[in-house]
């Protein structure tokens, strides 16, 4: 395959000719365009894809934390000597706002040579600006570079080179004619047929969704449009994943998201914590799964109430491709596939939760200076919450009442603006003499979208079904997040009313964090175009409901039981509706089937390969000693009778089950734990608890067995032998008989810890006739 730049040398040489399009504009087809992401080296440029349906191409970012970063640089092959007009599409990204300064400056350099003109100095919108002339000479090739001059978001789509000094088109089609033509693309996508499923967009519910389907022998194109795989959950957004996973009916939907989650310990995390590098193992190592990094989804070909193909190109060299597929899935969180095939959707109008960009900050060990930022945010230390643990988190989040889709850039130019205010207000106005070595470690570029579109499904699960527990037939992925909704907080937006940069979290915490919500299986499919699936935070819910189904391990659930359903949809010649209306029992036992279950094909013989995960339990993976693996009855704490006010733990580590309990001496509290013993014999009766010294040294403890009543002291501050247990005593106890223990908090001094009792039969005797009958 030629390159791009042999390709637009062939294409220059060609007999020169003018060509009208329809804005008019008449351009020589000696011009060389050159856009700013295919360019050889990066250097410290980001490349941006977020606003590509906004403003029609990526770009490059200069996003260099008030740092200007490295040039990006590339060659470029001339047709020949002479003179080239030079225009530069590029915008003053503060402008919009009427800001003072100009934070974005930039320098096209050719062959050593600034250009006369620094761009990124006007324009509320993308432009083409003008940047006078260059002589080429007959060396080749040219050197192009750009030049960063401030570290703050200088941004660059594309150069053109033109004999004509008038601009070209200043569209925001993507891949224009014009565009394609310059850079010397074929005027037909590459076909890229017989996929069984086609998933677009690679964040938790796009990867689960592939990895399910091609477990379960689909062949897969994934394709994202970014370098990474993760969504919020990369390195490059750091949005710890949250939503529990593993438990309510079907215990093993989960186990693909366990495989490939993060464990990040804060939010944002670190970039380590993301393991971008393992998401994309973990994808690769699928035979069936064809991953497709970089390129951005489109365009759709349509057939009646079917999709029929997905075109995407490209970020870096704009090359199409096309993919062909009986089933798609749209996992792009905004339902963009879906939009294009006229899909139905639905978007609140208002109010809507925002994006956020978060960020992070160190101390050096010496001062560091920061930059004064006149076009940020007019900030003051209390126009803020101050970023405590030298990050700022989750509620660094504006656009409740902007366009999501038409004005994303806006969103998140405004919160970079907040960011930079901010960060001056500590480094150069009244927190300035305790923020001396402070200085900005990372800012997401990459926003985090809460809230756009939402595709419309059979069903379109509402807040009171979830609070209601509606029981539905096909209820599969468990929604464990409380409803949660996000509003400017108006402590915050006095200054800035029209759009709040900081959020408060509303939640409603009616639903069961435990077992979880069944969200069902008909909120992932759409109810007009028969062959589109779609999992994430666009399925078919309410705004309300969106508030507990978009975290991103319960969207990566979504994403399981969807590629499961497509090879059913495969297997069975059918569509997604049908596996509902009569193959759901088929689907009820793939649901069952651990996370790493394989077949070679829809129509081959399930394998459970050795390694597979332990089954959850309807609560979820037990964290602690797993109750099942202890010999003799185990009571957990979550099978006592309580009364009072006790605490839920994990902290404390070596518990049984899924935590423990404790209480303190200041209200009366009681738990009491109870059996019946069905074999008589010689039991010994145990209690299981941790060490710690905030424990009380004297917590009452009753057993009644056996006929006999028995009252004991521990002390809590103390190790078990064995551990974690410790023995009440044995006694002797008959068929039918029952025995409780009861701890109390009567009389403490220091906390009661209550975990697990273990019934233990020491001694067993054979049941008589006369206790066979009791």
């Amino acid at each position: 395959m030629l390159d791009r730049y042999t390709i637009t040398k062939i294409l220059a040489t060609v007999t020169t000719f003018s060509l009208t399009f329809l804005s008019l504009t008449v351009v020589s087809a000696q011009d060389i365009l050159v856009e700013a992401e295919s360019f050889e080296e990066h250097g410290g440029w980001k490349l941006d894809t977020q606003f590509i349906r906004e403003m029609g191409s990526p770009y490059l970012l200069a996003h260099g934390l008030g740092r200007p970063v490295n040039d990006a640089t590339t060659t470029v092959e001339f047709p020949e000597a002479g003179e080239y007009h030079v225009w530069v599409r590029t915008k003053d990204w503060v402008a919009r706002w009427n800001a003072e300064g100009q934070p974005g400056r930039f320098q096209v350099v050719v062959d050593g040579q600034p250009l006369g003109e620094t761009f990124g100095t006007n324009g509320a919108e993308w432009f083409w600006q003008d940047g006078g002339t260059v002589t080429v000479s007959d060396e080749q090739p040219v050197k192009v570079a750009l030049h960063d001059l401030t570290g703050f978001d200088g941004r660059c789509d594309a150069i053109l080179f033109s004999k004509s000094n008038t601009p070209p088109p200043n569209t925001s089609d993507i891949l224009p004619t014009w565009r394609r033509q310059r850079l010397g693309l074929k005027e037909q996508p590459t076909e890229k047929p017989d996929y069984d499923l086609v998933v677009i967009g690679g964040g938790y519910a796009g990867m689960a969704s592939a990895i399910s389907a091609a477990r379960m022998g689909c062949k897969v194109a994934l394709i994202q449009d970014r370098p990474v795989l993760g969504g919020n959950g990369s390195s490059e957004i750091r949005v710890w994943a949250m939503g529990n996973i593993r438990r309510g009916k079907y215990t093993r939907i989960g186990e693909i998201v366990e495989e490939f989650c993060d464990r990040a310990t804060k939010s944002p995390g670190t970039y380590e914590e993301f393991e971008d590098a393992k998401k994309e193992r973990i994808v690769r190592a699928e035979k069936n799964i064809d991953l497709f990094l970089n390129h951005h989804a489109y365009q759709v070909d349509t057939e009646g109430d079917m999709l029929r193909s997905v075109s995407a190109f490209n970020t870096k060299t704009s090359e199409q491709l096309k993919f062909s597929g009986r089933l798609f899935a749209d996992c792009t969180g905004h339902g963009t596939i879906g939009y294009l095939a006229k899909a139905d959707w639905d978007m609140t109008p208002d109010g809507r939760m925002g994006m956020s960009n978060m960020w992070a900050w160190d101390e050096a060990e010496e001062p560091r200076s920061f930059p004064e930022t006149p076009w940020a945010l007019d900030l003051e230390m209390a126009d803020f919450p101050y970023p405590r643990d030298h990050h700022g988190q989750w509620f660094w989040e504006s656009g409740f009442d902007k366009d999501p889709l038409g004005d994303a850039e806006g969103i998140r130019d405004w919160n970079l603006r907040a960011v930079y205010g901010a960060f001056n207000a500590m480094k150069n106005r009244d927190g300035a003499a305790d923020h001396k070595t402070a200085y900005l470690t990372w800012i997401a570029y990459i926003g985090g979208p809460r809230e756009s579109r939402r595709l419309l499904g059979d069903v379109v699960l509402t807040k009171e079904d979830i609070i209601a527990k509606r029981d539905f037939k096909d209820g599969c992925v468990p929604s464990t997040w409380s409803i949660d909704l996000h509003y400017g907080k108006e402590e915050y937006a006095k200054k800035f009313p029209d759009n709040p940069f900081i959020s408060i979290a509303v939640h409603d915490k009616r639903v069961d964090r435990s077992y979880g919500y069944p969200v069902p299986y008909r909120c992932f499919y759409s109810r007009n175009i028969d062959n589109l699936f779609m999992a994430g935070r666009n399925i078919s819910v309410t705004h309300e409901a969106l508030g507990t189904t978009r975290v991103m391990k319960t969207c990566g659930m979504m994403g399981e039981v969807v590629g499961k359903a497509a090879s059913l949809c495969v297997l069975h010649n059918t569509s997604p509706r049908d596996i509902y209306e009569n193959y759901w029992s088929e689907l009820d036992g793939l649901l069952k089937l651990p996370g790493k279950a394989y077949r070679e094909s829809v129509s081959e013989r399930i394998v459970i390969p050795e390694g597979s995960m332990k089954q959850a339990t309807d609560v979820g993976k037990v964290p602690g000693i797993d109750p099942g693996s202890l010999v003799g009855i185990v009571i957990d704490d979550v099978d006592a009778e309580m009364e009072g006010r006790w605490f839920e733990g994990v902290g404390i580590q070596g518990f049984v089950g899924l935590g423990y309990r404790f209480t303190k001496a200041d209200k009366p509290a009681s738990m009491v734990f109870r059996t019946k013993i069905e074999e008589p014999g010689r039991y010994d009766v145990r209690l299981a608890y941790q060490p710690h010294a905030s424990h009380s040294d004297r917590v009452p403890v009753v057993i009644q067995a056996g006929g006999q009543t028995l009252k004991v002291w521990l002390n809590m501050k103390k190790a078990t032998k064995p551990e974690p247990f410790q023995s009440l005593g044995e006694f002797d106890v008959r068929a039918g008989e029952p025995i409780s223990v009861t701890l109390a908090n009567e009389g403490v001094k220091g906390s009661v810890y209550a975990d697990a009792v273990q019934i233990v039969v020491v001694d067993a005797k054979e049941n008589t006739s006369q206790e066979q009958g009791n």
